[in-house]
């Protein structure tokens, strides 16, 4: 196998990161997240977000940062509106509605929900023979890789605050999304309209962990026992203290996305111009192109990748994901290989 591009985490930590927590690896610290790693990676989220008054929680994945806050914000009779490709709806192995909890889905273009799609699912409720929708989740960058501009949020933010709703964005591929050529959102920006978000460590070149973000202060009472509830508060919990530190003290995390977007951009330009279509717009560092299925067939033989869904009989989906180890080297050789593939099926 020359290289894989199913996924982002397929490496295990940038040298920074590991090189911290080996230097720190001995020291004593307290546990349950109030070690000072931890205290210190807060206090600096915190500030990058402007919002000296949010809860930081620090968890070990997306999955669990999704449940646990889901579980905690609504009621028992109380549901979510997400996109239909969202992934608390495809990818979480019905993790939300474990947790009691229904998520309403809406038809979408391009992954991302807007004001009047939420306002649709509004429409539906009866008062006590449905659920209550209580919450809207978008994530940022989407599961299709596109990504909300902050006129976008701003629009969804307004509804869900005249609406009584609660705005929670999934991060897991933030630092993609906020160092996309096409991106005007901020950090600040998710601290002033969202209720609450996380932001993604695990697909941003730390080893584990999201960082857990919730702006709107009636929503953290308690929070932490459902983060132990969910065995989400971990004893050592210095391990995500010292990666989200490492992260945002010199900007290694905006540095990281960035290098995985370049590496995105550079691969999808070089299948355009082999003549090929996308499903989506190339923002980030998830990138869908359509290719005959029988150039996907010679491509798996040296190159792992996701076929994503089917065109027709004869093409396909397929969706490549650099990450911020992405070698320039490696890009180069897919085209090249790419264009073999397809001077052998012409």
């Amino acid at each position: 196998m020359k290289y894989n591009f199913k996924n982002d985490y397929t490496k295990g930590c940038h040298p920074d990161i590991l090189a911290a927590l080996s230097t720190h690896n001995m020291s004593a610290e307290d546990g349950y997240g109030e070690d000072s790693f931890s205290l210190q990676a807060a206090a600096l989220i915190k500030d990058k977000i402007g919002n000296k008054d949010a809860g930081v929680y620090f968890v070990s994945g997306g999955t669990q940062a999704n449940l646990t806050v889901i579980a905690s914000i609504l009621r028992p009779y109380e549901s979510v509106i997400a996109a239909e490709s969202a992934h608390i709806q495809v990818h979480e192995t019905g993790a939300i509605e474990a947790t009691g909890h229904r998520i309403q889905t809406v038809k979408s273009a391009h992954g991302k929900l807007k004001p009047a799609d939420i306002e649709k699912q509004l429409d539906k409720f009866e008062e006590v023979h449905t659920t209550i929708p209580r919450m809207v989740y978008i994530s940022n960058s989407t599961e299709v890789g596109t990504i909300y501009s902050r006129e976008e949020l701003i629009a969804i933010s307004n509804f869900c605050r005249e609406h009584d709703l609660i705005l929670f964005v999934d991060g897991a591929r933030l630092a993609s999304a906020l160092t996309s050529i096409d991106n005007d959102l901020s950090l600040e920006d998710l601290g002033r309209y969202t209720d609450v978000f996380y932001i993604g460590g695990t697909k941003a070149g730390a080893l584990i962990g999201e960082a857990i973000v919730i702006n709107k202060p009636d929503l953290q009472k308690n929070f932490l026992y459902n983060v132990k509830q969910r065995g989400a508060l971990l004893a050592k919990g210095r391990l995500f203290g010292i990666q989200f530190l490492e992260l945002f003290k010199n900007e290694l995390f905006f540095t990281l996305g960035a290098h995985a977007n370049q590496m995105a951009r550079k691969l999808s330009s070089g299948i355009t111009d082999l003549g090929f279509s996308f499903l989506t717009p190339t923002c980030t560092n998830q990138i869908f192109p359509i290719f005959p299925n029988a150039v996907i067939a010679d491509l798996q033989q040296d190159y792992a990748f996701f076929t994503w869904e089917k065109i027709d009989a004869e093409k396909s989906v397929v969706r490549l994901v650099t990450c911020w180890a992405t070698d320039e080297g490696a890009v180069d050789e897919f085209i090249r290989d790419l264009k073999k593939v397809c001077s052998n099926h012409t």
